[in-house]
């Protein structure tokens, strides 16, 4: 028998699929996100849709293409996700990178609320700080 919650899982999973699949290009439409959307991310604390959704372009300006996301659990209940996931990139000063994740998302109305990011806050001091005025340059010439 099949749970009446069994069809608003899966789409709490396809949406966590697809957050993985668009920030691996680079990008976080706003059609995901609720109007009100917020994130935690370890290295910055509570951040606001706008700032977040930079963030996923300065991580794409670092990478020199796109960074790969495998996604190793998804548990949903309710109005949450929880998302195991590994990531794997070139940064464009040609180190490789890679980073270790846990991803807790709140969904509402079948859109993104809020984005608790939980990552090695080691790695993308070590590997990320360094590329950032590279990539903030990058992003503005982009907007232009």
């Amino acid at each position: 028998m099949v749970s009446p919650n069994e069809p608003r899982k899966q789409a709490n999973y396809d949406l966590a699929r697809g957050y993985f699949e668009a920030v691996s290009k680079g990008e976080l439409p706003d059609s995901m996100l609720t109007p009100d959307m917020t994130a935690w991310i370890t290295t910055g604390g509570t951040i606001d849709k706008e700032a977040y959704r930079h963030l996923i372009r300065l991580l794409a300006a670092m990478c020199d293409g796109p960074l790969r996301f495998t996604i190793r659990s998804l548990t949903a209940d309710e109005d949450r996700v929880v998302a195991e996931a590994e990531s794997k990139g070139r940064l464009i000063n040609g180190e490789e990178y890679a980073n270790t994740y846990v991803f807790v998302f709140r969904v509402r109305d079948g859109r993104l609320a809020a984005i608790a990011e939980h990552y090695n806050a080691l790695i993308v001091q070590e590997k990320l700080m360094p590329l950032m005025e590279a990539a903030q340059a990058k992003v503005a010439r982009d907007a232009e």
